[in-house]
């Protein structure tokens, strides 16, 4: 059984940082991608970043530049450095792991930028 828990979401003000974390446990394929994604109130999930376990990255444009997606391997472990935080990037914040042709999700971490 693939547990993820999140965890550092909360309320900072535009312009502020966040850095969320994702712990992984359970039977996880050597080869796998870990994940965050994001939804907002009334709209769809979407993709925010992803790193593989080579720590290859990839990021949506709205928040290149802003946003360093990172991981530890040896704890399986996926980080999200969040800075220069928009009021747009509010939302709950879901962990995810693609491991053994399945996806895994995180409860989800709220993170609330006012503005």
């Amino acid at each position: 059984q693939v547990q993820l828990v999140e965890s550092g979401g909360g309320l900072v003000q535009a312009g502020g940082s966040l850095r969320l974390s994702c712990a992984a446990s359970g039977i996880i394929a050597s080869t796998n991608v870990m994940g965050w994604y994001r939804q907002a109130p009334g709209k769809q999930r979407e993709f925010v970043a992803q790193i593989g376990s080579d720590v290859t990255t990839k990021y949506a444009d709205s928040v290149k530049g802003r946003f360093i997606i990172s991981r530890d391997n040896a704890k399986d472990t996926v980080f999200l450095q969040m800075n220069s935080l928009k009021p747009e990037d509010t939302a709950v914040y879901y962990c995810s792991l693609d491991s053994f042709g399945r996806r895994y999700w995180g409860q989800g971490t709220q993170v609330i930028v006012s503005s």
